[in-house]
């Protein structure tokens, strides 16, 4: 646990330090969300997991901790890019990419570790992590969508075999709101529930977001934190672009898609970018094992496919299509199934 609590709780110091006093520490905040992470990627590839069969409190309380950051992080954000922070444009520039970069990969798979837990409040603070940057949505379309019909044509936030990111994003971007809201309202009618539907609890925290964030910074504030939720949300949709681009389920003769396996996945091994991430790239295990906290996620090079480079860099990647069909269409090739 040291070295994911070291992982995901620097930046925050950093970040923090940056917001209130500039200078050096919003550089090195950048920094360290950049070229060192990229630097101790390279130092060692792969950090063994913890034992599935054991329980994690530490990591319990570290995705708790980090939930309950997440929001003050915001509005030192909004604050330093577009409040009365008194920092020159490019220190309030260099925050915005290391706050959303945070966001992005940080927050991000933190809220996705906590939406899948089981105890209720621990999934209702990652739906809140979410819908503060207006992405509230994602937390049902994720488990309600994704990890039914991943790696199909009915899961909106698989891509097909030669899609482009900027394609992808477009089609996932509307195809998960609609079927994320669809899968809410079939499951509330059938368990007869009542209550605020899903949806409008996650409108209502992102209204109060960009509330806070008007109060902070006016009109200005809104757009920083419009700015950063934007930022953010492309960075979870090429996360989901590059863990799952062109690996398909095969289908029988009734069209019925196969079990998801270890094979309908992108993994990294890269030990600091996975450890920043709470483990989110190693996938697989996860779409197996959708109950098993992070620390205990495995991963096979055997039977699980591997990324050429770590998370980040795939991601950077991503955004060049011609060099990103050169560099996996040939590896997912030999992984897809008939689609």
């Amino acid at each position: 646990m040291i070295r994911f609590a070291a992982a995901t709780l620097a930046p925050v110091v950093l970040l923090a330090l940056g917001a209130l006093s500039g200078g050096f520490w919003i550089w090195a905040a950048l920094g360290y969300m950049t070229l060192l992470v990229f630097g101790l990627d390279r130092l060692r590839a792969l950090a063994a997991p913890g034992d599935p069969g054991a329980e994690f409190p530490a990591g319990t309380g570290l995705s708790l901790a980090l939930g309950l950051l997440h929001f003050p992080l915001l509005a030192l954000a909004v604050w330093l890019v577009a409040g009365e922070s008194g920092a020159p444009w490019p220190a309030r520039l260099a925050g915005f990419f290391a706050f959303g970069l945070f966001f992005g990969q940080v927050s991000n798979s933190n809220a996705h570790e906590l939406i899948h837990r089981a105890d209720r409040n621990l999934r209702r603070l990652g739906v809140a992590v979410y819908a503060s940057v207006l992405y509230g949505h994602h937390a049902s379309a994720h488990r309600l969508v994704h990890h039914v019909h991943v790696a199909t044509r009915k899961d909106p936030n698989s891509p097909r075999p030669g899609e482009s990111y900027y394609r992808f994003a477009l089609r996932a971007l509307r195809g998960e709101y609609r079927a994320g809201k669809a899968a809410e309202t079939a499951r509330r009618q059938g368990r007869r529930r009542t209550g605020l539907h899903p949806y409008r609890v996650h409108a209502l925290i992102s209204l109060a977001s960009l509330t806070s964030a008007a109060l902070i910074g006016g009109l200005a504030g809104v757009g920083a934190l419009v700015a950063l939720a934007v930022y953010a949300q492309a960075q979870l949709l090429v996360s989901d672009y590059v863990q799952h681009y062109g690996l398909t389920r095969a289908l029988d003769a009734a069209g019925k898609p196969e079990p998801c396996g270890p094979q309908h996945s992108w993994n990294a091994p890269h030990w600091y970018s996975s450890a920043l991430m709470l483990n989110a790239p190693r996938h697989s295990d996860h779409h197996i094992r959708p109950g098993v906290e992070y620390p205990g996620l495995k991963l096979s090079e055997d039977d699980m496919p591997i990324l050429p480079h770590s998370l980040p860099v795939m991601a950077l990647i991503a955004l060049w299509p011609r060099r990103w069909r050169a560099l996996m269409d040939p590896r997912a090739a030999r992984w897809q199934g008939p689609a």
